[in-house]
């Protein structure tokens, strides 16, 4: 059967989607010897398929992993950067930086810290990515002053960020500080537009000081009963927490 090779790719753990879109873009992968297109099709029972002049195939693919990240300030949420800025793959041991195609699944910006997931796990990746198969996110955001309950109902409806409404989000007032004129919210979003929060925040008129996301739907970096997950640390996913991606 003949399949798109980006998903040949992802179901093989080589890579994302995404990423093997860019593979195939940047004349990395080859099929019977002939570098390809995107969108071309591949059999991967019969056609000799290469990445980076290295033969794959199916019996090659690495074992699935599935990781809860405590991403720390200062790092990408990608595999490579061309800036040369440490990435999350960095922050996992060289067994697994290597050979195994884990990626990041969505992203947290440079500034912002907590719960990233990362997997070899193309399929999921995909699926976790479609705008139709939202999962819920909770983030500990500190804004610069004192919101309004109206500013806050403004924030829960939806404001508007490049000609489109967002989706209501759940906005809840945990604490001020007066003095320091600061606030924090926690904030859940189904929804994950580029640099969501700070540019609602900012054009809402009370810009964001820090950005930590807490949670992944059920999946915490601090779980009921247990210890907090440190920054720069990861963590093999729970039975449960899987469960739960998977029925995404």
């Amino acid at each position: 059967m003949t399949e798109r090779l980006q998903k040949i790719l992802s179901q093989w753990g080589i890579a994302s989607r995404r990423q093997a879109e860019e593979m195939i873009l940047a004349g990395r992968v080859k099929v019977n010897g002939s570098v390809v297109d995107l969108g071309q099709k591949a059999d991967a029972s019969r056609d000799r398929i290469e990445v980076d002049g290295k033969s794959i195939h199916p019996a090659h693919r690495p074992p699935l992993i599935y990781l809860l990240l405590h991403k720390p300030a200062g790092v990408v949420s990608t595999c490579s950067d061309p800036q040369g800025r440490p990435t999350v793959l960095d922050l996992l041991p060289p067994k697994l930086r290597q050979g195994h195609g884990i990626h990041p699944v969505g992203r947290l910006d440079a500034d912002s810290t907590g719960a990233l997931l990362l997997t070899n796990d193309g399929d999921l990746t995909f699926r976790l990515s479609h705008p139709k198969h939202s999962v819920a996110k909770t983030y500990h955001v500190w804004v610069q002053g004192q919101p309004s309950e109206d500013i806050l109902e403004t924030w829960r409806s939806g404001v508007v960020l490049d000609g489109k409404k967002t989706l209501p989000a759940q906005v809840v007032l945990l604490k001020t500080q007066p003095k320091s004129n600061k606030t924090l919210l926690e904030i859940v979003l189904k929804e994950g537009r580029n640099r969501q929060i700070r540019r609602v925040a900012e054009q809402l008129g009370y810009p964001v000081l820090q950005l930590h996301r807490v949670a992944i739907g059920p999946i915490q970096l601090q779980p009921p009963g247990d210890r907090s997950l440190p920054p720069g640390q990861y963590r093999p996913l729970k039975e449960f927490e899987l469960n739960f991606l998977r029925s995404q």
